[in-house]
């Protein structure tokens, strides 16, 4: 007997889901930042044993849109509720359910199994977690509540043997060696666009898309060539810094991440470009790999 199926994990932003995801593929393919709204795209993560084929798919915070970008984003999330096999939904012990009542909703009447994880539970008392659970058991009847720690690794394999419980039999739907869906060229611009995450404040990360202007893979080393863009001429001032002395700092600590991640010397070029109010420009947004209809 064979499992196999499309596990995609939905919640708020800043519960854990990138982390979570990374603990359950034993990769860093989605990134992890202390900042709401770091994930922007499906990312998918494929895990596989002889018997076994999970197919995680991490998905953007569930949030009220703003501007264009922000609904292609939340498409993601509407998509992720009807081509599941297992949903699972990330909380944790600190947040306001509240703020995703309409998705939760969307799931207990979707029919899908369903695996509530109550993260971070390192952060709670036994008696708040208890209340945690009874809370989900009635908002989720017929969920599966798995309490988990992902940043400590607490539960994992309990979870995940949970999920390979739900899965539907069938055959793989990748080659067994896959990890991910995704090329170099979107990790390469996923660990810049963290690094700029963790090296700026304020609303200059959330104007920033990064696109790989070239990518060529030689024997000993990458060479990788990006452009940032921002909206507005101001932000690539604060972006660039006094002499250039922050986007150095961003493209020494994108270029050790990626030379880990590849397993190889890289060269990085880094330049920052203006592109007037990207995130509400339906054909900017399609160019980044964004569904606009």
């Amino acid at each position: 007997m064979h499992k196999s199926g499309f596990v995609n994990i939905i919640g708020n932003p800043n519960v854990g889901k990138s982390t979570l995801m990374n603990a359950l593929v034993g990769e860093k393919l989605s990134i992890i930042t202390s900042k709401a709204q770091t994930t922007r795209h499906r990312i998918m993560g494929v895990v596989s044993g002889d018997d076994f084929q999970i197919v995680y798919s991490d998905t953007p915070g569930i949030l009220k849109p703003s501007y264009k970008l922000q609904e292609s984003m939340m498409k993601f999330v509407t998509g992720a509720l009807t081509d599941a096999d297992v949903i699972l939904y990330v909380t944790d012990t600190v947040e306001q359910g509240d703020r995703s009542e309409e998705i939760v909703g969307k799931i207990a009447r979707s029919g899908i199994p369903t695996i509530v994880v109550v993260n971070k539970i390192d952060l709670t008392t036994p008696e708040a977690l208890e209340t945690l659970v009874e809370k989900w058991h009635a908002a989720l009847p017929e969920a599966q509540i798995v309490p988990a720690s992902a940043k400590e690794r607490f539960n994992i394999e309990g979870l995940f043997k949970t999920i390979l419980d739900r899965l539907p039999e069938g055959p793989a739907f990748y080659p067994k060696e896959t990890l991910t869906d995704k090329t170099l060229r979107f990790f390469a611009s996923e660990i810049i666009r963290e690094k700029i995450l963790r090296n700026y404040d304020k609303e200059i990360p959330y104007c920033c898309e990064i696109e790989i202007d070239s990518y060529k893979e030689e024997p000993a080393i990458d060479r990788i060539a990006a452009t940032i863009y921002v909206s507005r001429e101001s932000q690539k001032g604060i972006l660039i810094g006094h002499k250039g002395e922050k986007l150095k700092r961003v493209g020494q600590a994108a270029r050790e991440d990626l030379e880990q991640f590849l397993e190889k010397k890289v060269f990085l070029q880094l330049f920052v470009k203006v592109n007037d109010d990207w995130r509400n420009n339906p054909r900017q947004l399609r160019r980044f790999g964004y569904e606009q209809e």
